[in-house]
C-alpha cells in the first residue's frame, strides 16, 4: 500500500462527506492529528479501522489499499428490473389463471382511502373464482418508532355480516421490528380464491393490521377501494 495514494483516498472521502478532520477523528475516536497523518502519508490506521472506514463509505477494501475512490456499485438496475419483471409476470399469470376459468373477466386496481397507509394492488375475477395481488403496502402514518415483537398483517372479505380470512403474514421473532419494517415485507398474492361475493365492491376487501408489545398495542383496519359493483350473495 502505498501511504500517499492511501492519505489522499482519506482526504477525498473526508471533503466528499463535508467532514472536518476532527469530525472523522471523533467518528472513529481518534485525535484529528491521527487523521492529518493519515492524509499526510506519514501513517497508516490498523486494518480494523480501515475495515469500518470501507464500510461506512461504501468503498471496497482493495479500492482503499489501492488508493482509489470508487465507490461499490449497486446493482439497483437490476434490482428494480427483476422485480419489475416478476409483477408483469404475477400479472399476466392472473389474467390466464380466471380467463380459463370464463370469459367474463374483470380486472381492477386496489388502493386505500386510509391516510395512514399507501397500497397498490390488482383483482382478477370471474363469477366462479379471483385472483388478487398487493405488493404495495407501506406504512405512512406517526407510529414509526415503536418496535413490535409480534404484528400481524391480515387481508379479508366481507360480505353482509359475513367475514372471510383470505390470507395472513405475521411476525414473531427474538427481535422488534417497526411497523415500517414488517410491511416492507408484506405481499399478498392469492390464486383460485373461491369468492363469497359475484362481484366485489368497494367494501368487499379490507386489510387488518395488529401489533403487539409488552407495553403498546396497535390495531388498523383499513378499507381496500376498488371500482363501484354490487356484492349479492351467493
Amino acid at each position: 500500500m502505498e501511504q500517499d495514494k492511501f492519505g489522499k483516498l482519506i482526504k477525498e472521502i473526508r471533503q466528499k462527506n463535508n467532514l472536518t478532520q476532527k469530525d472523522l477523528a471523533d467518528k472513529y475516536h481518534v485525535t484529528y492529528q491521527a487523521v492529518s497523518k493519515w492524509e499526510n502519508g506519514k501513517n497508516l490506521p490498523d486494518i480494523s479501522l480501515m475495515r469500518e472506514i470501507s464500510r461506512d463509505f461504501n468503498v471496497s477494501m482493495d479500492d482503499m489499499i489501492e488508493g482509489n475512490l470508487k465507490e461499490k456499485k449497486k446493482n439497483n438496475k437490476w434490482f428494480y428490473l427483476g422485480i419489475v419483471s416478476i409483477i408483469l409476470l404475477i400479472i399476466v399469470g392472473i389474467f390466464l389463471i380466471v380467463k380459463h376459468d370464463n370469459d367474463n373477466l374483470h380486472s381492477k386496481t386496489i388502493s386505500t382511502t386510509c391516510d395512514d397507509f399507501n397500497i397498490y394492488g390488482i383483482i382478477s375475477y370471474n363469477a366462479n373464482k379471483s385472483a388478487i395481488y398487493i405488493p404495495k403496502i407501506e406504512y405512512c402514518g406517526n407510529n414509526k418508532n415503536t418496535s413490535f415483537d409480534k404484528i400481524e398483517c391480515s387481508l379479508y372479505e366481507k360480505n353482509g355480516d359475513i367475514t372471510k380470512k383470505i390470507s395472513s403474514y405475521n411476525h414473531v421473532a427474538k427481535e422488534n421490528v417497526t411497523l415500517d419494517e414488517f410491511l416492507k415485507n408484506v405481499s399478498f398474492h392469492v390464486d383460485n380464491y373461491l369468492k363469497m361475493c359475484k362481484e366485489y365492491n368497494e367494501n368487499s376487501l379490507y386489510l387488518e393490521i395488529k401489533g403487539e408489545t409488552k407495553d403498546n398495542n396497535i390495531f388498523y383496519n383499513i378499507p381496500l377501494i376498488i371500482e363501484e359493483d354490487s356484492c349479492s350473495s351467493t
